[in-house]
C-alpha cells in the first residue's frame, strides 16, 4: 500500500474514534478501558510481529518505537484501571 493512503486510513480512523469515545457515558470508562488494554495487547503484538519481519533499519527502528509505546499504553492502561477499581473497593479494618 502507498504511504498516503495508510495515512489516510490513520486519519479516518482517528476522526472515527474520537467520535465514538465522545458518545461514551461517563459510567462506561472504566470497563471500556479494560477492553481497550486487551486491544492494546493486540498492537504489542502486531508490532512484534513487523519488527521480526523488517528488513530495514528504518523499518525496524519504528517498528520497536510502536511495540514499546504499545507496552507503555497497556501498563499504564492496567495501572490507571487498577487505581480506579480500588475507589469503589470497600475498605477493611
Amino acid at each position: 500500500m502507498s504511504g498516503w493512503i495508510l495515512i489516510g486510513i490513520l486519519c479516518v480512523s482517528t476522526l472515527v474514534g474520537t467520535k465514538l469515545l465522545k458518545e461514551v457515558p461517563r459510567l462506561l470508562h472504566t470497563p471500556l478501558m479494560s477492553g481497550m488494554n486487551a486491544l492494546s495487547g493486540i498492537t504489542v503484538l502486531g508490532a512484534m510481529v513487523v519488527l521480526g519481519h523488517a528488513m530495514e533499519a528504518g523499518h525496524r527502528a519504528v517498528a520497536a518505537a510502536a511495540a514499546v509505546l504499545a507496552a507503555v499504553n497497556v501498563v499504564g492502561g492496567f495501572v490507571v484501571t487498577g487505581r480506579m477499581l480500588r475507589m469503589f473497593s470497600r475498605k477493611e479494618r
